[in-house]
């Protein structure tokens, strides 16, 4: 991890971690690229890789759905993003973990530190993808995107975070891959550390991200204990 040049900040005790699920936890990008893309083409809509890039700011699926196909009623919203979900669930066999984060996550634990999801996923596909992978026993609270009303950049998933965890958002650290999610968590008052390849760093930097790190091999729990000391 390389360090940053300001120092940190010393009044920040840490109390717990919370992560994002795509893109931190697993490397699903991409899968969610192909399945966004064939769901609009059944739909008679074509996009370029540009505009496939709003899926992966941490919107809601309900809020990708208005994006893409404008105002939908309630029943068109649940049909539509079923249909979505199925496309992506027979793409995943091929959901990877994050490098290094399934020995950080244990690190974590071991160490004592209660850790949260805060992720726009659908509260089936997070808990789906967790218990396939096993990780689901890490995470002492979930929040999906099923729950709140406004997806990132608005700070209501990282509030509730807080809330079922118990804790003061500035006893929390967020870890987040996405300029949206980065947002989200320091508008809730978190402390945000970021998951970017080095194109990607500088605009988490600019969000508000500090430390930014490539992934999850870099970043002892050691190095990340005193940082946040």
């Amino acid at each position: 991890m390389a360090a940053p040049n300001r120092p940190p900040n010393r009044r920040f005790r840490l109390k717990a971690v919370v992560f994002d699920m795509d893109g931190v936890i697993v490397d699903s990008h991409p899968l969610h690229r192909v399945a966004w893309r064939e769901f609009l083409r059944m739909l008679g809509k074509n996009v370029d890789e540009e505009s496939l890039d709003f899926v992966l700011d941490g919107r809601t699926r309900k809020e990708i759905l208005i994006h893409f196909l404008g105002p939908l009623t309630p029943q068109q919203l649940e049909d539509y993003g079923h249909l979505k979900d199925e496309l992506l669930r027979k793409l995943n066999d091929e959901v990877k973990t994050i490098p290094g984060i399934v020995e950080f996550l244990a690190h974590l634990s071991q160490a004592g530190i209660r850790m949260a999801l805060a992720t726009s996923a659908t509260r089936r596909r997070v808990e789906g993808t967790l218990m396939e992978l096993g990780l689901a026993r890490y995470f002492q609270t979930i929040v999906t995107g099923d729950e709140v009303d406004a997806g990132k950049p608005d700070p209501a998933i990282y509030r509730l975070a807080a809330e079922r965890l118990q804790e003061l958002p500035e006893h929390l650290l967020a870890v987040e891959d996405a300029v949206s999610g980065v947002k989200s968590a320091t508008a809730a008052g978190m402390r945000c550390m970021g998951v970017a390849s080095a194109q990607r760093a500088d605009a988490l930097w600019a969000a508000g991200a500090d430390p930014v790190i490539p992934d999850f091999r870099v970043l002892s729990l050691a190095e990340l204990a005193a940082y946040v000391r």
